[in-house]
């Protein structure tokens, strides 16, 4: 009964604070749909200049979806300097030689592979066949990285908006105040954690809908899979910014611990390639929510794998969530030994 009425209180409370929902809901919302806009769209075409080059090799890299220009040299060097081409192509004595704009690497490893893998398709004149074991042709930059995008902002604002709350609980007094009647340490705590936690699963079920059907990520496995995982998320998130909070006076002192508790699992989390990385670095990301969020999410999302792929990220995510309740229940301690 009385944890039924913490949960009450705090849904009323939520209820009435239309900032806070819309932080919560249409903040992450906003911010994927702009990096759909941005990252969603088509993929990038090497504009590369020729000269003097053979018509299949100038085929073969307009099958790979290059803009090919013909110039003379001069109209090439040019062109180049402009910032009209990503690279120009110059056959001498039969062999290319690739001159690179440079200034961005991304489009210069492109031009390269393509030049490459053009050279040789040229020299055999074959026609290499593709498949994909996960994935397709045309996925784009967001389908890669939109799973880890959405538990990350689930993981974000629920971290950030319940440690700010629970901290004004104290503020206020009105945890003083609870803590003077004969409620328990661990009704408390449940009732936070169930008050926050409905409006939590609705925040995660509508932004993981809303990223699968108007964002279109690239969705083959389970959906009820992905809207558990992005549920422990948040309640992995909740717990641990009530946790957090114990140690902050202030707003400002809350919104601090996020360069320390959200940035560094955002390196870890597989937004980056971290394969090239010392092996001690590579295992930190074990040891962040982030990295086991990313990893089920990836692997329902884009991999369609079911619960024998994601069950020990589950367990984790479960496991941390109870250690923190734990941790919650015991921190009540400095404000009244029951």
């Amino acid at each position: 009964m009385r944890v039924r009425a913490v949960m009450i209180r705090i849904l009323l409370q939520l209820k009435h604070d239309k900032r806070t929902i819309g932080l919560m809901v249409f903040a992450p919302i906003l911010v994927l749909t702009l990096m759909s806009f941005i990252f969603g769209g088509e993929a990038y075409h090497s504009k590369i200049g020729v000269v003097n080059a053979p018509l299949q090799f100038v085929n073969s890299l307009e099958n790979g979806d290059a803009e090919v220009t013909r110039y003379t040299e001069a109209a090439a060097a040019r062109a180049l300097y402009e910032g009209e081409i990503d690279a120009v192509v110059d056959f001498k004595n039969g062999v290319p030689n690739v001159e690179l704009e440079g200034s961005d690497p991304a489009k210069s490893r492109a031009v390269l592979s393509l030049v490459k893998t053009s050279s040789m398709k040229a020299v055999l004149q074959v026609q290499v066949e593709e498949s994909y074991l996960f994935g397709y042709e045309d996925m784009s930059s967001f389908d890669n990285f939109g799973p880890i995008l959405i538990g990350f902002f689930v993981f974000f604002f629920v971290f950030l908006v319940s440690g700010i709350a629970f901290l004004g609980e104290r503020n206020s007094g009105t945890l003083e105040r609870l803590m003077a009647t004969p409620i328990r340490r661990w009704e408390i705590v449940a009732g936070y954690l169930l008050g926050f936690g409905v409006f939590t699963i609705l925040q995660s079920a509508l932004i993981a809908w809303f990223s699968i059907e108007v964002l279109h990520i690239m969705m083959v496995g389970s959906f009820a899979l992905v809207l558990l995982i992005t549920i422990l998320t948040a309640m992995t998130a909740l717990t641990i910014g009530i946790f957090i909070s114990a140690f902050a006076n202030n707003e400002m002192q809350m919104i601090q611990f996020v360069p320390i508790i959200i940035v560094p699992q955002v390196f870890f989390s597989g937004l980056f390639d971290l394969s090239t990385m010392a092996a001690w670095l590579q295992a930190i990301g074990r040891f962040t929510p982030l990295w086991y969020v990313a990893d089920a999410l990836r692997n329902i999302m884009i991999r369609g794998k079911g619960w024998e792929a994601i069950y020990f990220d589950v367990l984790v995510l479960g496991s941390i969530c109870l250690f923190f309740t734990a941790a919650n229940i015991l921190i009540l301690k400095k404000y009244r030994k029951i």
